[in-house]
């Protein structure tokens, strides 16, 4: 079931940003987003940025010591979110970036907002082309491994976020 919720150009312009890597200076890179939350605004019409809840690449060993735990601590404990998160890791043979979509559905989120992010969720994936990987997480317990993480991302990870697993 589909939710008829908008999807607005702000926040493909932030897909895009984050999926499109041009090289740039180090102010540049600084600025570039790790982790970006969306959520629905009051009346659950539209999907939009989470004003404040993003890692900038800038953030990592500055405020940021592990973007990866630092991204678990800002999802909301009762409420549901979408995210991207530009996952950095590591097979034998090389060095790898992408882009993962997340549906963060909480068990302790109310029905309401499950049934609403759930219906709503086709419609930001199918403005995120070329998404690779999707991941829809219940709680905690299942994020907090990042060995989870690693296995959406294929079975020959052996370091995520410059942490050996």
């Amino acid at each position: 079931m589909a939710s008829g919720v908008n999807v607005p150009d702000c926040v493909v312009e932030v897909f895009n940003e984050m999926k499109v890597r041009k090289t740039a200076t180090q102010d540049d890179v600084k600025k570039r987003k790790k982790a970006v939350f969306f959520c629905l605004n009051g009346d659950c019409s539209e999907i939009q940025v989470e004003d404040k809840k993003q890692i900038l690449v800038g953030d990592i060993g500055e405020s940021v010591d592990d973007p990866y735990l630092t991204f678990i601590d800002m999802l909301p404990p009762s409420d549901c979110r979408y995210a991207l998160y530009d996952a950095s890791y590591e097979t034998k043979e090389t060095k790898k970036e992408e882009l993962v979509f997340i549906f963060w559905a909480p068990e302790k989120a109310p029905l309401r907002s499950k049934m609403v992010y759930a219906s709503s969720k086709d419609a930001i994936k199918r403005k995120f082309t070329g998404i690779k990987h999707e991941w829809q997480v219940n709680g905690l317990e299942d994020i907090k491994d990042r060995k989870s993480l690693a296995e959406k991302l294929g079975n020959a990870v052996i370091a995520l976020e410059g942490k050996p697993l």
